[in-house]
């Protein structure tokens, strides 16, 4: 059974940083793309950053420069490091693993706010 668990998020002021990690089992994590969404309440959930089986990074613009992603293929795991973090970053954080057509999977979510 898949199992995608993340852990990291928390309460922070504007400027400041996390990081977010997710915890993979049930599947052969190497073969997977990796990634982080976010969704706000009333608002549709959104990539926020992938990092491919074969290590290739994409971002969705509001976060270049600012988030990183990486992923360890030994530990099973995908990590989100956040800096200089806005307001408007206030979401909660979804892992999820993507593979081809058929092969969809999801974590349950790690709430982020970033208020002062």
């Amino acid at each position: 059974q898949v199992h995608l668990v993340e852990s990291g998020g928390g309460f922070v002021q504007p400027g400041g940083s996390l990081r977010l990690s997710c915890a993979g089992s049930g599947f052969t994590f190497s073969t997977y793309a990796m990634n982080w969404y976010r969704q706000v309440p009333g608002k549709e959930r959104e990539i926020v950053a992938e990092i491919t089986s074969s290590g290739s990074t994409y971002y969705v613009d509001d976060v270049k420069g600012r988030f990183t992603i990486s992923r360890d293929n030994a530990e099973h795991t995908v990590t989100l490091q956040m800096t200089s973090l806005k307001p408007e970053d206030t979401a909660v954080y979804l892992c999820n693993a993507h593979r081809g057509r058929y092969y969809n999977h999801w974590g349950q979510g790690t709430q982020v706010t970033v208020s002062s």
